[in-house]
């Protein structure tokens, strides 16, 4: 069983930056792949990236070269830096892990998530 708490969300301008926090409890952290999620009001949620054990990450095409996640497995962490915050990226962000190694862009890929933090970009 993995518990995961996600920190750091709140409102910010266009063009800025938030870093977003999500820890875990639980055993063998360093053996999940850590994924970012996100869900807009009346939209599903969708990928935004992730990171696998051996630390390869991915990245949807509208986060790409603005958004970086990054692991502590000594703290049981993951995080989401999000430069050039646009409004479009207002959502609640929700961490997940899951044991796939592969396609880890696919929702159906992680067995725990946490319970969202939200990200409000005014324009």
């Amino acid at each position: 069983q993995v518990q995961l708490v996600e920190s750091g969300g709140g409102l910010v301008q266009a063009g800025g930056s938030l870093r977003l926090s999500c820890a875990a409890s639980g055993r063998s952290f360093s053996n999940y792949a850590m994924g970012w999620f996100r869900q807009a009001p009346g939209k599903e949620r969708e990928f935004a990236a992730a990171i696998n054990w051996s630390r390869n990450t991915y990245y949807s095409d509208s986060v790409k070269g603005r958004f970086t996640i990054s692991r502590d497995n000594t703290k049981s962490t993951v995080y989401l830096q999000m430069n050039s915050l646009k409004p479009e990226d207002t959502a609640v962000y929700y961490c997940a892990a899951g044991r796939s190694y592969y396609d880890i862009h696919i929702i159906g890929q992680y067995d725990y998530w946490g319970q969202g933090t939200q990200v409000t970009v005014s324009s």
